[in-house]
């Protein structure tokens, strides 16, 4: 192999692309040290922190994706895609990458299209069970296709695919032993039933409202709550309720410790997007998944649904979670046989080694081209 392998990573806009992302890169340097890695991003989104935190260096593509509903806001985009192609295709001639990586989001449509005008080996990482427009289209030129969910023979070619689920942080799923440490920082008690509730960095208005609404309930059933509200929904939940609403409500912007909440937790409310299911199944414990509507495709629902038809999770509407949400979840915490086999069927879609395998893949085609 080369000892000095040349790897370029695009993508990101969110956590879930930014985290998969970090850790394959992290896996390429366990697999071969010596191995040099160029993140591309897009300006101002949230890559262009995350990726030089992780210790890595980037650089971003004046790049957004399509406004829908209105004409007049996309003017610029056909401008900002054929800039950013040429910006790609320097970038790919000044660090000669000896294979590149999409792992979705703005960026990684120009790098994967210059890359194949240059001729240069490049792998998707598809982390959802619906593909995007872009990945589906760059998707014949890829030399590999990594992916989560069975079937995406609809959308990429066959024998192109191959199933290593998505990488995730191993710190936030190590959770064997953390039950009580996790109770004791959120000054829980570790003997009464608790849900999780969490909707991502940036929260989600319709879990927020559907626990804020219904947490009388929760308290009369001497159930504990613990509640990322994301930076968005925080002032405003603690205005209404105060940070000291109650000794079984525990509520948090933001979650640094998402390893010791998910150990507390007995049951877990949650978005659908593929990341934090890749989380989900390596952590087996029962989840009420509300996917988001605010997604293209409606790829989270399908996501979701991926795991209702195993058994693997439960799923309530977001237009109807408001309602729902909470009598669900308490009816779930009451219900042992159903919790035991919600975690033993979401345990059973756990890809643990998502990150090492894909890089493995990735080295195997910069090999190939040196």
């Amino acid at each position: 192999m080369n000892n000095f392998p040349k790897i370029i990573i695009s993508g990101g806009g969110t956590g879930g692309h930014i985290f998969p992302a970090i850790a394959i890169a992290n896996a390429l340097k366990s697999i071969s040290p010596n191995c040099e890695i160029l993140f591309v991003g897009a300006e101002g989104r949230m890559e262009m922190e995350k990726v030089p935190a992780a210790g890595y260096k980037i650089v971003g593509l004046n790049i957004s994706g399509i406004k829908r509903g209105s004409i007049l806001k996309n003017f610029a985009l056909p401008f900002k895609v054929l800039s950013s192609v040429r910006k790609a295709m320097k970038l790919i001639a000044d660090f000669k990458p000896d294979a590149v990586v999409g792992v979705g989001g703005y960026a990684s449509g120009p790098l994967l299209y210059a890359a194949k005008l240059k001729n240069i080996p490049y792998l998707i990482q598809e982390q959802n069970s619906y593909a995007g427009i872009t990945n589906k289209l760059l998707g014949k030129g890829a030399a590999k296709i990594c992916v989560a969910f069975d079937g995406m023979e609809e959308f990429f070619p066959a024998d192109k695919i191959l199933k290593t689920g998505n990488p995730v942080r191993k710190n936030i799923v190590d959770i064997t032993g953390k039950h009580h440490a996790g109770a004791e920082l959120l000054k829980l008690d570790p003997l009464k039933k608790t849900i999780l509730v969490t909707g991502g960095s940036l929260g989600a208005g319709t879990l927020n409202k559907s626990i804020e609404k219904h947490l009388p309930e929760i308290i009369a059933q001497d159930v504990q709550v613990i509640w990322q509200t994301g930076k968005f929904y925080y002032n405003g939940i603690i205005e209404r309720l105060t940070a000291a609403y109650h000794p079984n409500v525990c509520i948090l912007e933001f979650l640094n410790k998402m390893d010791l909440a998910y150990a507390a937790a007995d049951v877990i409310i949650s978005r659908a997007g593929a990341g934090t299911i890749a989380e989900l199944c390596l952590i087996e414990k029962p989840v009420i998944l509300v996917p988001s509507p605010n997604v293209a495709e409606d790829h989270q629902t399908k996501n979701a649904l991926a795991l209702v038809k195993n058994d693997a999770a439960m799923m309530v509407n977001d237009r109807s979670a408001e309602d729902t949400l909470v009598a669900e979840a308490l009816k779930l915490l009451k219900d042992s046989q159903r919790c035991e086999m919600l975690s033993e069927n979401i345990a059973k879609m756990a890809l643990p080694d998502a990150d090492t395998i894909i890089a493995e893949e990735v080295l195997k085609l910069a090999k190939a081209k040196s």
